[in-house]
């Protein structure tokens, strides 16, 4: 068994992100201490330069409370959550800033900004959806788990796009041909099951061409897909079975309980990113760790990357 400590996604994504430089980050309402000084500790390590954009008296209060040095931060003064959300978003679509970072604020706010920005000015053709990458001491290097936080029940449509926006981050973090698992509670078509009929759809897409730049397989169950031993005893045959880099779960509560699952009690630890945008946006979650906030903002940089060279 390969071994990794809680800190290891945050030095994979960092390492990878060093020699980038870094990427100009508005802070949306970073009005507590985890988010404010996760920021911080991005600019620290030369990964962001954070704009902060929020009640200016409250986040130097904040900062004095917590020893923080705003030294030669810029603070965008807004004086409540909506007002940050609507003006970081202004700032993106304005190309000021490459990405956004959650701070305090509630999930849908920040996403309500972005989806009616200057009639759509950050959207792209693709649906939002997020994904965690995720690093685990069971398994054998970075993976991602999509969609744990956008979209409730996908369809069809919705889960080719949310393929998509994975595919687009592993080719960003370095996976030149990701392999796409599809998950389901079985490994076999059961037109019982949705889930599974969805997986073999999708697979098809793939072999038109409607799905580009990985290899998809599915229906897998969970262990047919991270296990080789567990693939070959169901007798599966597959480049994707027992290896995925992706693993799609069938809709937002199966993938968000099985990222937190691998995480509270696998100790695994992740960056959670949203894609289908024209710039990244990381969704912290107050529970997440300052090294977990350090790892989504080396994420969103070496997605401003790849950006610059493919744009969404």
């Amino acid at each position: 068994m390969n071994t990794v400590d809680s800190d290891c996604i945050c030095r994979t994504l960092s390492r990878q992100a060093k020699a980038l430089g870094s990427v100009r980050v508005a802070v949306v309402h970073p009005c507590d201490s985890a988010s404010l000084g996760g920021a911080l500790d991005a600019h620290q390590a030369g990964l962001i330069e954070p704009l902060l954009v929020g009640p200016k008296s409250k986040l130097q209060s904040l900062a004095e409370e917590n020893d923080f040095n705003l030294v030669g931060i810029e603070i965008i003064d807004a004086p409540h959550s909506h007002a940050g959300a609507d003006y970081a978003v202004t700032l993106a679509a304005k190309g000021e800033v490459q990405a956004l970072m959650k701070g305090s604020l509630h999930t849908d706010e920040l996403i309500s900004a972005v989806l009616k920005s200057q009639s759509g000015a950050l959207r792209t053709k693709r649906r939002l959806s997020h994904c965690f990458v995720l690093q685990t001491p069971a398994y054998p290097r970075p993976f991602i788990v999509t969609d744990a936080a956008i979209n409730l029940a996908p369809d069809l449509e919705q889960k080719a796009d949310i393929v998509r926006n994975a595919i687009t981050l592993a080719h960003a973090i370095g996976i030149a041909c990701p392999k796409v698992a599809i998950l389901a509670a079985v490994e076999t078509i059961n037109p019982a099951m949705p889930a599974t009929l969805d997986a073999a759809a999708l697979c098809k897409m793939a072999e038109r061409g409607q799905i580009e730049g990985a290899q998809l397989d599915g229906p897998l169950a969970f262990d047919n897909a991270v296990s080789l031993a567990a693939a070959q005893s169901k007798g599966i045959s597959s480049q994707v079975a027992g290896q995925a880099d992706i693993l799609l779960a069938p809709d937002l509560e199966s993938a968000n309980m099985l990222a937190k699952q691998l995480m509270f009690m696998g100790n695994a630890s992740g960056a959670g990113m949203v894609l289908g945008a024209k710039v990244p946006i990381m969704l912290t979650s107050r529970a997440d760790s300052r090294k977990s906030r350090m790892a989504s903002c080396a994420l969103a940089l070496l997605l401003a990357q790849h950006f610059r060279n493919t744009p969404p």
